[in-house]
């Protein structure tokens, strides 16, 4: 008979006190702050030239901006990085090389007064509910919306289209919809030749996507493709939004840069309404980012290697930044495999987790001379730590800033005490600076703030009083005098060269099948992504009991369900080249046959991340979680 099983997913107690680790054969146990930041101390000092430093996308910009300076200043390297590296890396690379800077190019006000909508792998009713509810401002005004996705999400429920793409092949649909604006005569002539270079490549380069080869590649209709190319290019506003199905890939880098072009061929960036919206996943993706937890560029996204960015920061710091970047998230646990990085410093992150083919990363992690962990929470990341430090939620238990995916800095205020021990991310670094030779005082986050902004020409009109007055203010903004226009790049529309700038390239990017390849003896494609009531690694959401669905499924079309014999509810194994699982099935009619669907939400009893390809983007490092290779066996038991 088949077996079913009800999952209940773990929940995860607050941390309270420190924790150390007095063998790696020893369990952690119980330590007060003194011993605890003295080891730790202890084992970065011995660490340096071989350091590595995970920041936490869900702190505050403030606590971010610390810990990259610890990185640089205290530790003498660039190998700073965040979660960004695991989603939205190939966004900030692709726009950085369009345009010269990562973020957004619209406001989500901006969504509410469009023509027409793309959601371009993005299931933003699930991910992103806020950010959709701007959508359906934009739906009800009158706005148009065309969904590009493998699964019939919800999202896809309210497009006027949807365009279900085979996994992996959104540069084809992409080129395909290029080349039919340019053979249609839509393209924006007049603003190609005053704002962009490249385009005759480019022309040339999408010239062999016909229609009906972008059919047969991408499954998506013919007619479909032209019809969502021609409202693209006839739009008078358009807005092109996508999310992790577009940035999770091995080539999520040249994605981003497809959907760009698209914006350039048609003049769809740089004014009002019309842009390119990356959505971010986690509150403070973007400002991470802003604040330099990254390594190749400083706060402010000043890069690393301009000699006078590092002389203005080594002249604020009293420090000699070293002029080279340093390793992404992705290089650093090479960086482990290899021997050459022998300590980290994990912040609010939980890779053990949250990283494609998890074992491996597990056993990397493992391997660490020394691994300090500081969270709210003991994750299984902390589980493996040396020495783990209880620090405060950046919600509700600390001051402070974050950014959102529009580029606005907001503030947050502490409303409660954090529990126990716990202390303040930013106390927590300043008294290990201290003990490692550098006086940091800081008398609270504004404090940390305003040093931000008189280092970073982008944040310099943002003071506190004028973030509370203005309900939060979008980047740029370098002077305390106005509020810069809600879109960027308007430059890129000015009658004068000089003020112009740099021209914004085509990108010449190729089609490249996903890695893992689906075969006889793994013939189903599994693709990952998120679900309303849960988020990320489940640590935080897996606390509470969810109205809508306890633990992970994999969920299949009902064809596919058919085919091997299962219903709701019943168990099978899914297996990759990587790993193996069980997961109850779930039946969803928004899938096609041969694609699966599951989410990283609930790790302890369903491990996903076993069965996903660490195929990383070259550019972003990010790995491909969109595009697995995986089989479906039926489990049976006899009756008894």
């Amino acid at each position: 008979m088949s077996r079913k099983r009800d999952r209940v997913p773990k929940t995860y107690a607050r941390l309270t006190h420190p924790l150390v680790r007095d063998s790696r054969d020893e369990p952690l146990r119980r330590a007060t702050w003194e011993e605890a930041l003295t080891r730790t101390a202890a084992g970065l000092q011995a660490a340096r030239g071989a350091f590595g430093m995970f920041s936490c996308a869900r702190a505050t910009n403030e606590m971010n901006y610390v810990a990259q300076k610890f990185a640089r200043v205290v530790m003498g390297t660039n190998n700073v990085d965040s979660c960004n590296r695991t989603c939205h890396a190939p966004s900030v690379a692709g726009l950085s090389a369009a345009f010269g800077s990562g973020g957004g190019t619209s406001s989500y006000e901006e969504v509410e007064h469009t023509d027409l909508i793309v959601m371009w792998g993005s299931n933003a009713r699930f991910a992103h509910p806020i950010f959709f509810q701007h959508v359906l401002k934009g739906i009800r005004n009158g706005a148009r919306m065309y969904a590009v996705d493998p699964r019939r999400t919800k999202t896809a429920e309210w497009a006027e289209s949807w365009l279900g793409l085979n996994v992996g092949t959104d540069i084809p649909m992409a080129h395909a919809i290029g080349r039919e604006i340019i053979h249609a005569g839509l393209a924006n002539r007049a603003f190609i030749e005053r704002a962009t270079s490249g385009f005759a490549e480019y022309a040339a380069l999408v010239e062999p996507w016909t229609l009906s080869l972008a059919e047969k590649v991408t499954g998506v209709p013919a007619a479909a493709i032209k019809e969502l190319a021609h409202a693209y290019a006839r739009a008078e506003r358009a807005q092109l939004c996508w999310t992790l199905g577009i940035t999770e890939h091995h080539n999520g880098t040249d994605n981003v840069r497809a959907l760009i072009n698209l914006s350039l061929l048609t003049g769809h960036v740089g004014r009002y309404g019309s842009g390119l919206q990356p959505l971010r996943g986690q509150n403070n993706v973007q400002g991470g980012g802003d604040m330099g937890a990254i390594p190749n560029r400083l706060p402010g996204f000043q890069d690393i290697l301009d000699p006078q960015s590092r002389l203005k920061f080594e002249t604020a710091w009293d420090t000699v930044i070293e002029p080279r970047y340093g390793l992404n998230l992705t290089e650093m646990f090479e960086a482990m495999e290899e021997g050459e990085l022998k300590a980290v410093y994990c912040i609010g992150e939980n890779p053990a987790q949250s990283e494609a083919d998890s074992e491996q990363a597990m056993r990397r992690m493992r391997a660490l001379d020394f691994f300090v962990v500081q969270d709210i929470f003991l994750t299984k990341t902390a589980e493996l730590a040396d020495v783990v430090l209880p620090a405060t939620a950046a919600w509700a238990e600390t001051d402070g800033t974050t950014t959102n995916s529009e580029r606005r800095v907001q503030r947050v205020r502490k409303a409660l005490r954090p529990p126990g021990e716990a202390r303040e991310d930013i106390d927590i670094l300043c008294d290990l600076a201290e003990r490692m030779g550098h006086d940091w005082k800081y008398a609270d986050a504004q404090a940390v703030w305003d040093e931000l902004r008189s280092v970073s020409p982008d944040h310099w009109g943002m003071t506190y009083d004028r973030l509370e007055s203005l309900q939060g203010i979008q980047w740029p903004c370098p002077s305390e005098d106005r509020v810069e226009p809600t879109y960027l790049h308007g430059r890129l529309w000015d009658a004068d060269p000089a003020r112009r700038g740099t021209l914004a390239p085509f990108g010449l990017v190729a089609h490249d099948p996903p890695v893992d390849l689906t075969d006889d003896s793994y013939p189903i494609r599994l693709t990952t992504g998120r679900r309303l009531d849960s988020y990320n690694t489940g640590v935080q959401s897996g606390s509470f009991a969810s109205p809508l669905r306890r633990g992970e499924y994999v969920e299949l079309c009902p064809e596919d369900a058919e085919r091997y014999g299962v219903v709701v509810g019943e168990e099978v194994r899914v297996s990759s080249r990587r790993g193996t699982v069980t997961a109850p099935v779930w039946v969803d009619p928004g899938l096609r046959p041969g694609l699966a669907f599951m989410t990283m939400h609930f790790p302890d009893e369903v491990d996903t991340n076993q069965l996903t390809i660490e195929a990383n983007c070259p550019i972003a490092g990010t790995a491909e979680f969109k595009a697995s290779a995986v089989r479906i066996d039926k489990l049976t038991m006899s009756a008894t």
